[in-house]
């Protein structure tokens, strides 16, 4: 997920995205699941070759042909390289989610359960992926660059289940300001975390992100 989890924004892209899709929702039909498949193999490629050789050693021509495709397809699915490392089938399932959270249900408790899903696909199903990416978000500025700018992109689709939700505007102040510093603080619990080697407990770290936007800083005098 581009920005809500890392962490898939932080969190990892898995074939399993394709199958939640078909039995959580309607069922993708071929070309769909034709485009997902090839972004895998792409995405396979990029993290195996990074892996091997590093980023910067890493090209799009290398990529393409170790996931059998032409670099002109790579393009087609992902303008930059860091794009690669960045996107994930997550974004939509998440969202998706939220929406079926029982309507009565208050925000924070429908956000939390939600991200918690979210830190059990990414983290629990694909720790080495999630791990490599948050690793190149704190060491490649160039990969933290696009995922800055890609921050807006998520923030909007936060915006707009929110909207939903809620029945607020998704261009009213609030709601933006509140979906861009919800993305923004589980950017930061992905860097914190990266940072640290990976040795803290992330499901904690997004609980902790969470507890400040709620409930402000702790011991906070009001």
């Amino acid at each position: 997920m581009t920005g809500m989890t890392a962490a898939h924004s932080p969190l990892a892209s898995s074939p399993s995205a394709a199958s939640a899709s078909s039995s959580d929702g309607p069922r993708l039909g071929l070309r769909e699941r034709k485009k997902i498949k090839t972004r895998e193999a792409i995405r396979t490629a990029t993290y195996a070759l990074i892996e091997e050789q590093g980023y910067d050693a890493t090209t799009i021509d290398q990529i393409a042909d170790r996931a059998e495709v032409s670099p002109s397809t790579v393009f087609r699915y992902f303008p930059t390289k860091e794009d690669i490392v960045l996107t994930d089938e997550y974004d939509a399932l998440l969202l998706e989610e939220i929406r079926q959270r029982p309507p009565a249900e208050p925000w924070p408790d429908t956000i939390r359960q939600v991200l918690r899903r979210a830190v059990q696909l990414g983290v629990e199903e694909d720790a080495r992926i999630t791990r490599l990416r948050t690793h190149l978000m704190v060491q490649v500025p160039a990969v933290r660059s696009r995922m800055m700018e890609s921050m807006s992109v998520t923030g909007r689709m936060l915006c707009q289940a929110i909207a939903e939700r809620t029945g607020r505007d998704p261009d009213g102040l609030e709601v933006r300001v509140y979906a861009m510093s919800l993305v923004g603080g589980l950017m930061e619990a992905s860097l914190y975390w990266a940072e640290r080697g990976h040795q803290d407990d992330f499901a904690g770290l997004v609980d902790r992100a969470l507890d400040v936007l709620e409930h402000g800083l702790p011991g906070e005098n009001r």
